[in-house]
């Protein structure tokens, strides 16, 4: 018996937050509804089809094991130059990968939202 119209999709969404996992994908699917549920949903795959190059992904793999990443760390990890490790970690915030964290100058880093 269905408890109450609509009520499912909320727990969900509330148990995966309190769960810290991420919010899991609803996608209708042929005639059902399909939910997906993932552990990390920054896998190499979902990166690539958000259109990260490869040095993004390494960063954020990075970011995954350190907890943060800053403009030098991203110099040496993908020898870059200051400003294209700028580009790319403004790239990766405005696609709501990393967030930016800190102060201006050294204090900065980026993280996962």
């Amino acid at each position: 018996m269905i408890e109450k119209w609509g009520s499912g999709i909320g727990k969900i969404l509330n148990l995966c937050s309190l769960a810290d996992i991420p919010v899991p994908h609803f996608e209708e699917y042929q005639s059902g509804f399909l939910v997906e549920f993932r552990k990390d949903i920054y896998t190499e795959e979902y990166l690539r089809k958000l259109g990260l190059n490869e040095r993004q992904i390494n960063a954020v793999a990075y970011v995954k094991e350190k907890g943060k990443i800053t403009n030098k760390e991203y110099q040496e990890l993908t020898n870059v130059s200051r400003q294209m490790a700028t580009i790319d970690l403004t790239k990766m915030v405005k696609k709501s990968v990393l967030e930016r964290i800190g102060k201006a100058g050294k204090g900065i880093a980026y993280q996962l939202p």
